[in-house]
């Protein structure tokens, strides 16, 4: 699928211009300067032709700014992976020297480059537009990202100039999507660097770094998936910017749209309450999780140091206790593959379809064994059982007295369904509908 990136320097409008595009409010805008820090992909579908969009951080340079300077590197990079580029500017303010310097930059590529004049929202403006000839990108594009105004023009000479689709194009629709959440400065994003391969995320000793919900497409060592690198979630009491709330936001809605969350926990602070909050988050999203323990190599450790903390974190994950825990330390490219390895196990787990008659054998044998309690004199029979088609394992059971059911029998039953069928890693549903 062909790539198109949104460049310019903090604060012209890129990420409304993406949100337009894509058609959602997917990437994060506020009047503050500086809010993209990552590449953010999202797709655009115009005239029939679908293509992926970038979004990426203002371009500045000569700063001293520990960001600004890891946000040059995302932008070379995303003009490095495009097949066309948008190079977006403020018909406002005119051309500044940033954007001479990144006009500098376009005219050497030799991919197709659209010089973009953004906020020209009414006619007065469109005469402003002719000083940016002198960038010497060709004819400018007149828009307004934030009421749409001159995209549909932008997009029909951006679809004309990109290279036709291969014909496997399209083939992402059933990857798993694994999120990769937790507090922040635990090294999420340096996980997803690690298992990349590339810096495709920003990494900095500032906690909160990472500010939208990343995606990346994950293809090597036999596993393929869509990691999502989230921003931390901290407690509602300590998010007080408004970025920040909009940036938790994004974290759990990348939890809701996930198939399997990776749960990092900074080995040397051990398992916290809020930690204990995220995991709570994903079993209540009912999403398959593996729990990691990065920074592993700082602890001073033991004979029995490992076995100590899995029991301490078994105990505080309880009654849900059998989710795979993996100790990392991604810095030193410590078990990383283990963490591949544990999510392929969990996504399995997750997406299995048991046989509706294997699933009644097995079932109503164990039922038969121990019924349900009698209720008020009456008796509850089970007599059929089937998997509902819902994401995850989720389990229907007809009786003819299911408001006479309580949770005690219903664990007995999620454990017996354990028991039988390894669900490792997956919060189960169970349901008991009348008969």
């Amino acid at each position: 699928m062909s790539l198109v990136a949104i460049v310019g320097r903090p604060n012209v409008g890129k990420s409304t211009l993406f949100n337009r595009l894509v058609g959602m409010r997917q990437a994060i805008t506020d009047e503050t300067a500086g809010v993209t820090r990552d590449r953010h992909y999202g797709k655009c579908e115009w005239c029939g032709r679908e293509f992926s969009v970038v979004d990426t951080g203002g371009y500045t340079v000569n700063s001293d700014d520990i960001f600004e300077s890891e946000i040059r590197k995302q932008v070379q990079i995303a003009i490095n992976e495009a097949d066309a580029i948008l190079f977006l500017v403020e018909v406002g303010t005119g051309i500044t020297d940033f954007d001479s310097e990144i006009a500098d930059i376009l005219r050497r590529t030799p991919k197709p480059v659209f010089l973009v004049v953004n906020k020209v929202d009414t006619g007065l403006r469109m005469f402003d537009v002719y000083q940016f000839y002198s960038l010497g990108l060709g004819d400018p594009f007149s828009i307004s990202s934030a009421n749409g105004g001159g995209t549909g023009d932008l997009l029909d000479a951006v679809v004309k100039a990109l290279p036709e689709d291969s014909p496997s194009a399209g083939e992402e629709i059933h990857i798993p999507r694994i999120a990769i959440v937790g507090k922040p400065n635990v090294g999420k994003s340096s996980l997803t660097n690690a298992l990349l391969g590339e810096e495709r995320n920003i990494v900095t000793p500032i906690a909160g770094s990472t500010r939208d919900s990343i995606e990346s497409h994950y293809n090597k060592f036999g596993h393929e998936f869509i990691l999502v690198d989230t921003a931390g979630l901290r407690k509602k009491t300590k998010v007080t910017e408004d970025l920040e709330f909009y940036s938790v936001m994004r974290s759990i809605r990348a939890i809701e749209n996930s198939d399997v969350c990776i749960l990092m926990v900074d080995a040397l602070a051990g398992f916290e309450a809020q930690d204990m909050s995220i995991f709570n988050l994903i079993i209540k999203n009912r999403k398959g999780c593996v729990v990691v323990l990065n920074k592993w190599d700082t602890v001073e450790k033991t004979s029995n140091t490992m076995k100590e903390y899995q029991k301490t974190i078994a105990k505080k994950l309880a009654p849900f206790s059998d989710v795979p825990l993996v100790f990392t330390s991604v810095l030193n490219k410590q078990r990383i593959l283990d963490v591949l390895d544990a999510v392929d196990a969990v996504y399995a787990n997750y997406s299995q379809k048991i046989p509706t008659r294997q699933l009644n054998d097995v079932m109503l044998e164990e039922i038969e064994a121990f019924q349900p309690p009698m209720y008020k004199g009456k008796i509850v029979k089970i007599k059929f059982v089937t998997q509902l088609p819902a994401r995850g394992p989720s389990f229907a059971f007809f009786c003819n007295l299911p408001q006479y059911i309580k949770d005690p029998y219903k664990r007995f039953i999620e454990n017996k369904l354990r028991s039988h069928w390894d669900f490792k890693g997956c919060p189960i549903q169970v349901f008991f509908r009348q008969k």
